[in-house]
């Protein structure tokens, strides 16, 4: 049984933690979880690639995960009963209270995420969705562009006109310069149906025939970024039977290509 926190025990943790620490858990908090190979790639670029690198965030994770400011969370590589188990991070006790403090300190509205106890088509889908981060942060990196905002579900939801959402995995910001390029981003880990997934894209559809407008006041594009090629034909051939203006504004690709893809489209 876990031992309730004592606000003295959340002082102590506050006044060791580091800068460093703190982007940790304000990645975690926005993504809900995080790889121990994510957060190396996003927080200790700066060390040389290899075991010292390693090393070192593996000591800065066990680190807060004893001060209960992370919690592991194990997901299945390849799936339940196959594959190599690894671990992802979600906010631990003291962690959700650090960061509920330090929101409204800054004024904002502190939602926080709790871990609960998550299926595994759940994390496996909420680290295909910080990928796509973690990505576009390493290639902003390597072609000077910013990913300016990124915002995971329900963060991401967008009033639709009618009561509802439409309801994208993530919303991004890219800047390069003067241009801005706002994406909605659908995570297709082929665990729903082509039928189902054409209705999620008819939804953008009717948002914009109904003259909806998105974040900053424009209609942001999707991307869909899936598992295999076989995939990626298949609903590329359900946006060539969709009405206009389907093919300008979704895109499907391979998820480990989104990043390059989103880039491209800067570019042009």
């Amino acid at each position: 049984m876990t031992t309730r926190l004592r606000p003295s025990q959340v002082e102590w943790v506050h006044d060791r933690l580091t800068d460093r620490d703190w982007q940790i858990m304000e990645a975690v908090n926005l993504l809900r979880l995080l790889t121990g190979s994510q957060i190396e790639r996003l927080f200790f670029e700066g060390l040389a690639p290899g075991r010292s690198r390693t090393s070192s965030r593996s000591r800065a994770l066990h680190r807060l995960v004893a001060w209960r400011v992370l919690v592991p969370v194990a997901r299945r590589i390849g799936g339940a009963g196959r594959g190599s188990t690894t671990l992802a991070f979600a906010l631990d006790s003291a962690g959700q209270r650090l960061m509920r403090e330090r929101l409204l300190e800054v004024g904002k509205l502190p939602r926080v995420r709790r871990p609960g106890p998550p299926t595994e088509r759940t994390v496996r889908h909420t680290v295909a969705v910080a990928e796509a981060h973690v990505a576009l942060t390493e290639i902003g990196r390597e072609h000077g562009f910013t990913l300016a905002t990124f915002q995971a579900e329900p963060a991401s939801w967008w009033p639709n006109g009618l009561g509802g959402y439409v309801k994208p995995d993530a919303y991004a910001v890219l800047v390069w310069g003067e241009i801005r390029d706002h994406w909605w981003i659908e995570i297709d880990l082929a665990t729903e149906s082509v039928p189902t997934v054409k209705k999620q894209l008819l939804g953008y559809l009717d948002f914009v025939h109904r003259g909806q407008l998105g974040p900053g006041r424009i209609i942001p594009r999707v991307i869909v970024g899936t598992t295999t090629p076989g995939r990626r034909e298949a609903l590329t051939a359900v946006i060539g039977r969709l009405p206009p203006p389907a093919g300008n504004l979704i895109r499907i690709v391979q998820i480990d290509e989104l990043a390059t893809a989103l880039y491209q489209v800067l570019r042009e």
